[in-house]
C-alpha cells in the first residue's frame, strides 16, 4: 500500500500525472465530507473508493487504508465532483490584436492549448466543451492527449472550428482581402445547402457537436450589429443535418430575434443570450434550449476598455452590450429558461473560471442551483449525465476538493485544493 498524505499529493502527483491509473489498482480517499451531487447534502466522514479510474463505491466512515493499493487523505476538506464548462476557447488567450492571427502559427495555438488545458483543470474544471478553436484539428488533438494522459487537462468535448456566415462574426475579416482569403478557415457558408456541407465536413475532422454564430459578435472587427446572421432556412439545414450526424449545436446569439431564431431552429444551447426576452425565451422553452450565460466573458471585456486594447469597433459594441449582459441571468430566471455553466473562457484569463459561480448568483440562483448547473445540469447537455457530474459508482472518478461548503456559499469553488481527472492527479 501507497500511504498518500496531504502532503505527499503534490510527489504522487508528478508520477501519476502522465499515465492511466494502474490496472486494477484500487484507490481510497478520506473525505472529511461528501456531496455526491448538488442536490444531496454534505455527507459525514467517507470513503471513496476508485478503481481503474473509475468511482467503485461511497461509504460512511473511514475505511482502512490498508487493504487499497493508494490512499489519498481529504479528511479535512469537502470533496465533490469536477466542474464542468460548457463554453471555453482553450487554443487562445485574451487579445484584442486581432492582427496576430495572420503571424502566429498553428503550432503556438497547440501550446497554448496544453498550457490552458492544465490550468483549467487545477481550477477544479474536469470537463470542458471547447467552442472554437484558433486552428484546424487544435482541439481534436487535445481532446485525444487529456485522455491518454500525455497532457495534464480535463476531458475534452469540442465542436473544433465555427460555423459563421461569410463576412460575419467568426469570419476572418479585419485584414486586406489577399490575408483573409489566406487565413479563411473554409467554415463559411451561405445558402442550406452549402451550410449543411460545412456541418458534415466538420463532423468529418471529429467535431463533436457543431458551434454556428447565429448572431453579430462583441469581438469581431465588424459592426454589423448583432443581431441575426444566419437565414431561418440556413440555421434548420445546420440542425438537420447535425442531428442526422448525432451531433447537436450551439449557437452564439445576442440578439433576441436572433436568439429566437435560434430556437426555433433547434438549436441545444444558446450562448450568451444578452438580449434574451420573453419572446426568445417561450422558443427557447419551447425547443427544450438551454442558456450558457458566459458572464465572466462580459466582467473581463470591460476591464480592458479605455486601454487601447481593443480597436474602437469592438469598444463601441463592448459599451452597448454591457448594460444588459448584468441582467441576463436574471432574466432567464424569470421567463423559466434552464440555465447550464459555461464561461467563454479565453476571452478572460483561463483558470478564473470559477468566478462565473458567484455572478449566477448574484443574478438570483441559489449556490445549490449554481452548483448544479456547473455539474448535473451541464452533464445533460452533454450527454454525459451517466458518466460525469457526480460522485456515484460507475461515474468517472473526476473529483474535486475544498474548504468549507459550495451548498452554502458556491464561492468556495473558486480556490479549489485537490483534482482528479479519470482517476489521475492533476498537479
Amino acid at each position: 500500500m501507497k500511504l498518500l498524505s496531504k502532503l505527499a499529493v503534490p510527489v504522487i502527483a508528478a508520477v501519476t500525472l502522465l499515465s492511466a491509473p494502474a490496472a486494477a489498482e484500487n484507490v481510497a480517499i478520506h473525505a472529511g465530507s461528501v456531496i455526491v451531487d448538488a442536490n444531496s447534502e454534505p455527507t459525514g466522514p467517507a470513503t471513496i473508493i476508485l478503481k481503474d479510474g473509475k468511482i467503485v463505491r461511497v461509504a460512511d466512515g473511514y475505511l482502512k487504508p490498508t487493504e487499497y493499493d493508494r490512499y489519498v487523505d481529504l479528511s479535512d476538506k469537502t470533496v465533490l465532483p469536477g466542474m464542468i464548462d460548457l463554453h471555453t476557447h482553450l487554443s487562445g488567450d485574451p487579445s484584442g490584436e486581432f492582427w496576430r492571427a495572420a503571424t502566429t502559427p498553428p503550432e503556438y495555438y497547440t501550446l497554448i492549448a496544453a498550457k490552458n488545458a492544465r490550468i483549467t483543470a487545477l481550477a477544479g474544471f474536469t470537463t470542458v466543451r471547447d467552442l472554437g478553436s484558433r486552428t484546424d484539428q487544435v482541439t481534436q488533438m487535445l481532446r485525444r492527449a487529456t485522455a491518454e494522459g500525455i497532457v495534464a487537462g480535463p476531458r475534452v468535448v469540442t465542436s473544433a472550428r465555427t460555423i459563421s456566415i461569410v463576412g460575419g462574426h467568426g469570419d476572418t475579416n479585419g485584414f486586406h482581402k489577399h490575408v483573409n482569403d489566406v487565413l479563411d478557415s473554409g467554415f463559411t457558408c451561405t445558402g442550406p445547402v452549402e451550410c449543411s456541407e460545412k456541418v458534415r465536413e466538420a463532423s468529418k475532422y471529429g467535431a463533436d457537436l457543431i458551434k454556428i454564430t447565429a448572431t453579430g459578435g462583441v469581438l469581431s472587427q465588424q459592426g454589423r450589429g448583432l443581431e441575426a446572421h444566419f437565414t431561418d432556412a440556413e440555421m434548420k439545414s445546420i440542425v438537420d443535418t447535425a442531428e442526422t450526424l448525432g451531433l447537436k449545436v450551439a449557437a452564439h446569439a445576442h440578439g433576441a430575434r436572433g436568439i429566437e431564431a435560434a430556437a426555433r431552429a433547434g438549436v441545444h444551447t444558446i450562448e450568451h443570450g444578452t438580449y434574451i426576452d420573453k419572446a426568445a425565451a417561450d422558443a427557447m422553452k419551447a425547443n427544450g434550449t438551454t442558456l450558457v450565460p458566459t458572464l465572466m466573458a462580459f466582467e473581463g471585456i470591460k476591464t480592458n476598455l479605455g486601454t487601447g486594447f481593443y480597436t474602437p469597433v469592438v469598444e463601441d459594441k463592448i459599451r452597448t452590450v454591457g448594460q444588459f449582459a448584468g441582467t441576463i441571468v436574471e432574466r432567464a430566471n424569470e421567463y423559466g429558461v434552464k440555465i447550464a455553466f459555461g464561461t467563454d473562457a479565453g476571452v478572460f484569463p483561463h483558470g478564473q473560471n470559477a468566478g462565473e459561480l458567484a455572478l449566477m448568483r448574484k443574478g438570483g440562483m441559489s449556490d445549490r442551483a449554481v452548483l448544479a448547473s456547473a455539474t448535473t445540469v451541464a452533464a445533460e447537455v452533454l450527454g454525459l449525465e451517466d458518466e460525469i457530474g457526480r460522485i456515484a459508482p460507475g461515474f468517472s472518478a473526476d473529483i474535486i476538493a475544498v474548504d468549507g461548503n459550495p451548498l452554502a456559499d458556491v464561492s468556495v469553488l473558486e480556490d479549489v485544493d485537490f483534482v482528479m481527472v479519470r482517476g489521475r492527479v492533476i498537479e
